[in-house]
């Protein structure tokens, strides 16, 4: 299926990543944003209001982040293509719909353009401290998918795989972006309409007494139905069972549940988008996604003139984590190095991946600003040298897992 045919928002534009992203949801097929404005990611809001009357999309200001989150989960069932977008605080209120989401398998999508927390935080300056809540944030066992692009140009494109993970997989997809990205402008292009893919709503087409809303196909996820359409649907946050009856037996809902993590679990090699450079014969490998990438770039550099054998691997895809890739890497490299802007989320599960084979280096930032790229060529080179201490520097040794994985653990001589 292709895009609008309008082509309204073909051409060149030097716009920045919140904007880009708005008119991303557009071109994928969007139809319906509810959100409630809030700094660092308004500029996304009023690019929805701006264009989305030319394609058909309607926008609402509702009263706050879980009426915007209910407002889309919602529209969903009523056969449009949603989104809300939002910033940390308001990401918060919106965990126990994202899990709601979840089970009733609706697919929708949520752009956070970080900042920096908690609670109120430093609402104008950049954070990458949401990304762990982006995988754990509501209860309960579920899996979703995050991305996290680091330019104005793939919040576009991302916006718009975004969509068509959340179609294909029928879950919440995470658009894990920040201040710095949302607010950074450059160049984007957008293509025309025919040039664009969009994955089509997973729509039951069989006969109305035969369809079970929550009857999985082959690949683990089930057909959908818009609600008004005839067939029967019961929807609850319930554990339920194919009907969409509530279902109480211990087996039937470690069943549902396993398939929710499955679907998105057993699919991760087609899911998962890495960007890789230098890899194959480093010594050390730079771990890091979205705006820390980009710092990242300037950090190698430095390392590799001191003659270190650097790589880099860009999450382009954070959930689901590219485990078996990293396991891989870490048989060749000595050492990974860890740019957040936080005091360390995601290099928890670069250490577990390592398995003991490599060591792990966090290189934590605050947040309200973004690395020194002196103190990640810092860290790159006391990773390779196994100099102990740096001031600022975290490194992760292999004590933190000798109760979860066996075999014993040693840094790479």
């Amino acid at each position: 299926m292709k895009a609008n045919p309008k082509d309204v928002l073909t051409g060149i534009y030097y716009i920045d990543g919140d904007v880009a992203s708005g008119y991303g949801a557009l071109a994928a097929g969007c139809k319906f944003v509810a959100g409630y404005p809030i700094t660092p990611s308004t500029e996304a809001f009023e690019a929805v209001c701006r264009r989305g009357p030319q394609v058909g999309a309607v926008f609402i200001q509702m009263e706050d982040e879980l009426g915007s989150i209910s407002a889309i989960v919602g529209a969903a069932w009523s056969g449009v293509k949603t989104m809300t977008i939002t910033s940390g605080p308001g990401y918060s209120l919106m965990q126990e719909c994202i899990g709601f989401g979840a089970m009733l398998e609706t697919p929708f999508v949520l752009l956070n353009i970080q900042r920096g927390g908690p609670s109120t935080g430093v609402p104008t300056k950049t954070g990458q401290a949401d990304i762990m809540q982006s995988r754990w944030g509501s209860h309960g066992d579920y899996e979703l998918i995050a991305l996290a692009p680091d330019s104005p140009q793939e919040m576009f494109d991302y916006t718009i795989k975004a969509f068509n993970l959340a179609e294909k997989y029928r879950c919440p997809v995470m658009i894990m972006s920040d201040e710095c990205v949302g607010h950074m402008t450059e160049k984007v292009v957008i293509p025309e309409a025919d040039g664009i893919e969009v994955e089509p709503r997973r729509l039951y087409t069989g006969p109305a007494e035969d369809y079970l809303p929550f009857k999985p196909e082959p690949d683990l996820v089930p057909k959908m139905a818009k609600a008004g359409d005839g067939l029967r649907l019961y929807i609850t946050g319930l554990v339920h069972d194919e009907r969409g009856y509530p279902v109480e037996d211990s087996a039937y809902k470690s069943k549902y549940v396993r398939r929710l993590v499955d679907k998105i679990r057993l699919n991760r090699n087609n899911i998962i988008e890495l960007r890789e450079e230098g890899t194959d014969d480093a010594d050390v490998i730079v771990v890091s996604y979205g705006i820390s990438s980009r710092v990242a770039v300037k950090g190698v550099e430095i390392a590799r003139e001191k003659g270190i054998k650097v790589g880099t691997l860009r999450l382009v895809t954070v959930w689901p984590f590219p485990d078996d890739r990293m396991s891989e890497l870490a048989k060749k490299a000595r050492a990974f190095v860890v740019p957040e802007i936080n005091y360390g989320q995601v290099v928890y599960d670069v250490a577990r991946c390592a398995h003991g084979d490599a060591n792990v280096v966090l290189v934590p930032h605050g947040g309200a600003g973004v690395h020194n790229p002196n103190d990640i060529a810092d860290a790159i080179e006391m990773a390779v040298r196994e100099e102990k201490k740096i001031e600022g520097l975290v490194e992760f040794k292999t004590r933190l897992q000798k109760s979860v994985f066996e075999g014993g653990f040693k840094l790479k001589e």
